[in-house]
């Protein structure tokens, strides 16, 4: 059985931070360090987006790291009915790039829809043994 780490995470700013944390802390604990600054910017725009987008007042979201043979997979899970859009943000804009990030360092990236809410995840491959 593939090793696998959640946590819950209740609809705060600190969150976000609290999110990076414990991702750093199950990539460390499975020693891939390699991986850890790719998936902690991840995290944090995807746990960005869940509480800005996708949990409603009072709710929690969920994070999830699972690690296969070869990938080691994301997931931040909120019960909102916000959907994530892969928006093209303007030169000068602020905001909108975080799911493109998200795509381009990810190995591979998605969505699944739940009957409440929806899983974003991104999966990124595991760098060779030494």
């Amino acid at each position: 059985m593939s090793p696998s780490q959640l946590r819950h995470f209740p609809r705060r700013r600190t969150s976000v931070g609290a999110s990076r944390d414990f991702v750093v802390g199950v990539l460390m604990e499975w020693q891939l360090t390699a991986l850890i600054e790719d998936i902690r910017l991840c995290v944090s725009e995807l746990a960005t987006n869940a509480l800005v987008h996708g949990v409603p007042p009072g709710r929690e979201f969920a994070v999830r790291l699972d690690l296969a043979d070869d990938l080691v997979r994301l997931e931040v899970r909120d019960s909102g009915d916000g959907q994530p859009l892969d928006q093209h943000p303007e030169e000068d804009s602020c905001s909108g790039r975080g799911l493109f990030l998200v795509g381009e360092l990810a190995s591979e990236f998605g969505v699944d829809h739940h009957a409440v809410g929806k899983t974003v995840w991104a999966a990124f491959k595991r760098p060779a043994a030494p």
